[in-house]
């Protein structure tokens, strides 16, 4: 059975509509890219999924839960973690604090709580330990007590990545976590979402405008286009499939994003 299952899922903004009956399954352990031209719903589909937006139809079912059901400040809770196309860090927390919120969201204190000093001091201590060990196999233990700006872009990314692990979820949405980085970097990152996935056990759904990068990590992938699924299989299928090639990857220009 699959992990995840999107069902007929629409949203519509007004008389927008962002999705429109998308339906696509994800199995257990698989690395999933979410493509399509700029507009083409992939990043209203994440905020559906991580409850940031209310689907006006459908369902979206992972892991046996109902997802739509459960409230936003819970969906960590149930396994599904997430990264922003637009970094979303706390600017005034060292990194290793912003780790800690990510690993806070699975503790019984909670964050608020903690910062409170209300949570338990030795589950407080665990916490620490844990997101420090995720920076380090990150290779951002050096980075550990500086405070999350001034620094480098790619690192930032790396950082908001170590957080979504630090709240040990089964599934992980990444939303372009390749965007504004070098090309050397970009390979990085894919070899580095392989290991990720088999170290952690994880099953992971993608939004990127990198297609080589996608093609060469994803086990599946499914392109939108005006909020519909126009192509949905393995890489090698789907980058052939005339409709794919008309609506994004014979575009002048791949970078298009959405």
């Amino acid at each position: 059975m699959p992990i995840l299952s999107v069902d007929a899922v629409s949203v519509t903004f007004g008389g927008i509509v962002a999705l429109d009956g998308l339906s696509f399954a994800v199995e257990e352990g698989q690395i999933a890219g979410l493509i399509g031209p700029n507009g083409a719903g992939k990043t209203t589909l994440f905020n559906v999924i991580s409850r940031l937006y209310e689907a006006t139809s459908g369902h979206v079912t992972f892991n046996g839960h109902d997802l739509l059901r459960v409230p936003a400040h819970r969906i960590s809770s149930v396994g599904v973690a997430r990264t922003f196309q637009n970094l979303a860090l706390w600017p005034g927390l060292t990194v290793l604090e912003n780790v800690m919120v990510g690993a806070h969201a699975r503790s019984r204190a909670g964050f608020t709580r903690s910062t409170l000093r209300l949570g338990s001091r030795s589950e407080e201590r665990v916490l620490r330990e844990r997101s420090y060990a995720l920076l380090d196999d990150l290779g951002l233990a050096s980075h550990a007590f500086r405070p999350a700006t001034g620094l480098p872009f790619g690192t930032l990314k790396r950082i908001e990545l170590a957080r979504a692990l630090a709240s040990e979820p089964k599934l992980l949405l990444l939303d372009e976590p390749a965007s504004g980085l070098t090309h050397s970097e970009v390979e990085e990152v894919g070899e580095q979402l392989r290991g990720l996935r088999a170290r952690f056990d994880l099953t992971i759904l993608l939004v990127e405008h990198h297609m080589a990068m996608v093609m060469s990590i994803s086990d599946k992938v499914v392109v939108l286009d005006f909020g519909k699924k126009i192509a949905d299989g393995r890489p090698a299928i789907v980058q052939n499939d005339p409709l794919v090639i008309e609506a994004y990857l014979g575009a002048p220009e791949v970078s298009r994003r959405g």
